[in-house]
């Protein structure tokens, strides 16, 4: 089972970077402009960091216990 799915992304990962070849060799035009790089970066850059940051924020959740399910107390 597990040497299926292996095979299945290889294969999937074969045919991704033929059509990533196919495409790049097909299409030709302008280079892209600094700003648009200048943007292109920022946003990856951006991203990353809210997905950083998102993920510690559930690591942090769940150490700290703040995932568990409430309770109540009755000798409050």
């Amino acid at each position: 089972m597990a040497k299926a799915g292996i095979a299945a992304l290889i294969v999937l990962l074969i045919g991704a970077v033929v059509t990533m070849v196919v495409a790049l060799s097909h299409f030709s035009g302008d280079a892209m402009p600094a700003s648009g790089l200048a943007a292109m970066w920022l946003g990856v850059v951006f991203s990353l960091l809210i997905g950083c940051g998102l993920m510690a924020l559930v690591f942090y959740s769940s150490r700290k216990g703040y995932d568990e399910p409430a309770r109540f107390d009755r000798d409050s």
